[in-house]
């Protein structure tokens, strides 16, 4: 039995429903379902008796506890973090609450019951701690990829909030010896992706006929992972990692901002053309920048493929393919995660941003 924290979210549902096309061990799935979570991505498995939903909060030590102690999980997963920049800018406390507050009460109830388990259940035991690229800062243009040595320069309140719990886990292993491994992920697109994020309102937008905002000049630059080759990093981290150990998880994609857009919209021309026969090329629109805007991002996953033997199977050409693909043949679900309050969100983010 495995736990996972934020397994109804996009990469949390991925990796749940990877694990159990893979595997006939079981998972108890604890998710707070925020705007993020959403259960239907997990409607595949509403039959499956090795899928046990709770919907709760990773800071609720009781209930955390309570499942610790009643399914005796021998591996720990935590996707559960608030992870969008710009609502982080927007309201930042929510950020501190689950990544720092939330990460904080986790670790101590699963330390408390990793205290408590028989000597060789104990040290095979593992938490594993989903983090992100973005607590090592900005990269010059010509700088080196990031590796696990790099310091910690976060530069927007979810960034420092996932650097804060980073620590804590850290900590956590170097003080009472929980054995934690964490992984360090560049940007991720793919299936179930909510389409706040910025691939998936690309094409959600796009498809609808409305303006595809660009921050700044665009030349912003990411490292892009398909997000089933990043649960299968997490999945080799589990069951090889060494436990104290940081893991960079990089897809090898280097693209600016306006690569990525315009790669879009040639797809979505060949695929889904407009109805007036003209590009969605011409529904780009230049915004104003977000505050703080981190310059490059880039992973060194050297370290990951050596010790680890992964190594991404998507190239961004072949996985953003999939992606749109997938967009394309589930409308349906997108127009359900299409609340008033995503209505509202994205109204309040991109309204006032001038062209």
């Amino acid at each position: 039995m495995i736990l996972v924290t934020g397994g109804a979210g996009f990469i949390g549902a991925n990796f749940v429903l990877d694990w159990l096309a893979l595997s006939d061990e079981p998972v108890v799935n604890l998710d707070k379902l925020t705007y993020a979570g959403n259960r239907e991505n997990l409607a595949s498995l509403d039959a499956d008796a090795r899928h046990v939903f709770v919907q709760g909060d990773i800071g609720d030590g009781e209930l955390v506890a309570g499942l610790l102690a009643r399914h005796q999980p021998r591996v720990v997963v935590n996707f559960a973090a608030e992870s969008h920049v710009d609502r982080s800018i927007h309201g930042p406390e929510a950020f501190i609450m689950t990544n720092v507050v939330g990460s904080f009460r986790l670790l101590e109830a699963v330390r408390v019951y990793w205290a408590g388990l028989p000597s060789d259940t104990r040290d095979a035991f593992r938490f594993l701690h989903v983090s992100t690229d973005e607590v090592y800062g900005s990269l010059a243009p010509a700088a080196p990829a990031f590796t696990e040595s790099n310091r910690y320069e976060p530069n927007s309140p979810y960034s420092a909030s996932k650097a804060a719990s980073d620590h804590l886990v850290r900590a956590y292993h170097h003080t009472y010896g929980l054995p934690v491994v964490t992984t360090n992920c560049s940007n991720n697109y793919g299936p179930y992706h909510f389409p706040e994020k910025f691939i998936p309102l690309l094409i959600v937008n796009a498809l609808a006929g409305k303006r595809l905002p660009v921050y700044g000049d665009g030349l912003q630059v990411r490292d892009w992972l398909y997000v089933g080759d990043h649960c299968a990093a997490i999945r080799r981290a589990i069951e090889t990692g060494r436990p104290g150990e940081t893991y960079n998880v990089g897809g090898r994609s280097e693209k600016p901002n306006i690569d990525v857009v315009r790669t879009v919209c040639h797809l979505l021309d060949e695929w889904q053309p407009r109805r007036d026969g003209r590009s969605y090329l011409e529904q780009i629109e230049y915004v104003k920048d977000r505050p703080g805007h981190d310059r490059r991002y880039a992973i060194d996953a050297s370290k990951l493929e050596r010790e680890l033997g992964w190594w991404p199977a998507e190239t961004f050409e072949s996985g953003i393919r999939k992606t749109i693909r997938w967009y394309l043949d589930h409308a349906d679900w997108v127009s359900r995660v299409q609340s008033g309050a995503y209505r509202d969100w994205v109204h309040t983010n991109y309204a006032a941003r001038a062209a």
